[in-house]
């Protein structure tokens, strides 16, 4: 590996952190988007039960924050129960769109690293392709030159494909799983209102 590393040339260090930092926010992202930290079964019905049962109280909303992301769009809904239905929806959109960006958190980095990875192989494509034409002289090309060009342009670019192609399928991933999120929040948030208002049993 380390063999690799020297005949890819110094160009290739850039396309080594931009990897070791895609891995980093890959796996940040999968422990921190998991479902069960996000939309945990059984909070709304829990909700509505505990306010049904006690009403609203600081102690509850509190613990109701803290549990998910879910749990403060529902909270912030719980805070206004005195107030009309435009106001609590109002609350809750602002909270989940609070919610929706810290979910997004780190997909622009992973997604500009997808799309300048293959830029920064070509660079150093590039960079090769000028020391293979440097290794040309009037008596003749040398050798080693010419080979360690070759190597600097192909394994730049074989490089930034590899690092671009899985950081790309991720932050597809992701941004279809916070999507889908959001839509679901949206949801069960739109279903506390209308049963606190008395417009569904459940």
């Amino acid at each position: 590996m380390f063999s690799i590393i020297l005949a890819a040339g110094w160009p290739i260090w850039p396309l080594l952190l931009a990897s070791i930092i895609a891995v980093a926010l890959i796996i940040e992202r999968l422990v921190a988007l998991r479902r069960v930290k996000v939309l945990p079964a059984g909070v709304l019905p829990r909700a509505i039960a505990e306010y049904r049962e006690n009403g609203v109280n600081d102690a509850f909303l509190v613990e109701l924050e803290s549990q998910s992301p879910l749990g403060r769009v529902l909270a912030a809904g719980l805070r206004n129960i005195g107030s009309s239905r435009e106001v609590m929806r109002e609350s809750i959109e602002e909270t989940g769109a609070v919610v929706a960006h810290e979910l997004e958190q780190y997909l622009t980095t992973l997604g500009t690293i997808a799309s300048i990875s293959p830029l920064m192989g070509l660079f150093g494509t590039v960079v090769g392709m000028i020391e293979i034409f440097g290794s040309q002289a009037p008596t003749g090309s040398n050798p080693m030159q010419l080979a360690h060009g070759i190597s600097v342009a192909l394994y730049n670019t074989g490089f930034g494909l590899v690092i671009a192609i899985p950081s790309m399928i991720f932050w597809r991933h992701f941004r279809a799983l916070v999507n889908g999120y959001v839509i679901e929040m949206q949801q069960q948030a739109v279903r506390l209102v209308e049963v606190l208002h008395g417009e569904r049993r459940q």
